[in-house]
C-alpha cells in the first residue's frame, strides 16, 4: 500500500475559482488547526483541528427540526440556542435541517479523495492557475507535503498559504509558491498578539528561501498594533535580503471576519478601529517598494 493511501486531511472546506489565493484562477483546499491565536484572525472556525458545529443564525427558519437530538443541544425557549458541551457532532442535525443553518466543519478526507475533487477544477487553470492549499495552517497538519507531491506529480500549479511556523523545506520541491504571512516584526507585540513568537517565522522563512522556495510575503495592517515606521522599515529589509521574494501584498485589517467568530458560539471579534487609515496602508507600500 502506497504511504499516501494511509494519509487523512481534515478539510473544513474546498472553494472554487479563487483569484486572491495565488496566481491566476485558484482552488483553495482549506484545513482546519492552527498553532496561533490572533487577534485579527477572520478564520477563526480554523483554528482547532477538531470538528466543530456551526450555526448560520441568518439562515435558520425556525423549524426546530433540529430539536429532535436525542442529546438536547438544540433548545428554542429564548430563540435558537446551542449547548456545544453536548453536541457529540452526530451530524443529525446537520441532516435534517432545511435551510443549511447547521454544518458539521470538519472532513476527514484522503489524498486521493481531495485530488480527485480539485481535478474537476482543472480545465479552468491555464497557464497560471492552480490549487491553494490554506487554512488554519496547513503544515499544523502531517501528510500535507504528500499531497504536494501528489498534486504536482498530476501536473498542477501548487500554491500554500502559511503562517510560517513549521520548517517547510521538504515541501520546496512540490510548492510553486509560499504566500508567506507576516504578522508583526516585533518580538514582543508578535507573542502577545498570536500566542506564538515570531523567531521561528523568520527563521524559518530564511530556510525556505536558501531552499529555493519561491516566495511573497503577505503583510497584515492592523491599526494600532503594527502601523509604525519600524515594522515598515523591518519587513522592507526582509524582502531585501530574500534571494527568492516575488513580491508583497498588504492586507489591510477588516472586521468582517468576526462573525465567523459567532459560527462556534464565540463572540464576534470584529473591530472598526483596527481598520488601518489610507495614509498608513500608502506608507506601507511606499517604504516597500523603496
Amino acid at each position: 500500500m502506497n504511504v499516501a493511501d494511509e494519509i487523512t486531511l481534515r478539510v473544513s472546506e474546498i472553494q472554487r475559482f479563487c483569484m486572491h489565493d495565488g496566481p491566476g484562477v485558484r482552488t483553495t483546499v482549506f484545513l482546519k488547526g492552527c498553532p496561533m491565536r490572533c487577534l485579527w484572525c477572520h478564520n477563526s472556525e480554523m483554528q482547532k483541528t477538531e470538528k466543530e458545529l456551526l450555526f448560520f443564525k441568518n439562515k435558520c427558519i425556525g423549524c426546530r427540526l433540529c430539536a429532535s437530538c436525542k442529546n438536547g443541544v438544540h433548545t428554542f425557549k429564548y430563540g435558537h440556542k446551542i449547548d456545544r458541551e453536548k453536541c457529540l457532532l452526530c451530524g443529525e442535525c446537520e441532516k435534517n435541517c432545511p435551510s443549511s443553518a447547521l454544518l458539521i466543519c470538519g472532513r476527514d478526507m484522503s489524498i486521493d479523495e481531495i485530488i480527485r475533487e480539485v481535478k474537476k477544477d482543472a480545465a479552468f487553470y491555464g497557464q497560471t492557475g492552480g490549487v491553494t492549499l490554506s487554512g488554519g495552517e496547513p503544515f499544523a497538519q502531517p501528510g500535507v507535503t504528500e499531497l504536494l507531491k501528489r498534486l504536482k506529480a498530476e501536473g498542477i500549479n501548487t500554491a500554500v498559504e502559511t503562517c510560517g511556523y513549521y520548517d517547510v523545506t521538504d515541501a520546496v520541491p512540490y510548492t510553486d509558491l509560499f504566500l508567506w504571512d507576516i504578522k508583526d516584526t516585533d518580538e514582543a507585540r508578535h507573542k502577545k498578539n498570536t500566542g506564538c513568537r515570531n523567531k521561528p517565522v523568520i527563521d524559518d522563512l530564511f530556510a525556505a528561501d536558501k531552499a529555493g522556495a519561491k516566495i511573497r510575503l503577505r503583510c497584515i495592517l492592523v491599526n494600532g498594533v503594527n502601523t509604525d515606521e519600524t515594522h515598515y522599515k523591518n519587513v522592507a529589509a526582509l524582502m531585501k535580503k530574500l534571494r527568492n521574494c516575488v513580491g508583497a501584498d498588504i492586507l489591510p485589517y477588516h472586521a468582517y471576519g468576526g462573525s465567523k467568530a459567532e459560527l462556534t458560539g464565540r463572540e464576534d471579534n470584529g473591530d472598526k478601529a483596527l481598520i488601518p487609515t489610507e495614509e498608513q496602508i500608502n506608507r506601507f507600500k511606499e517604504m516597500i517598494k523603496n
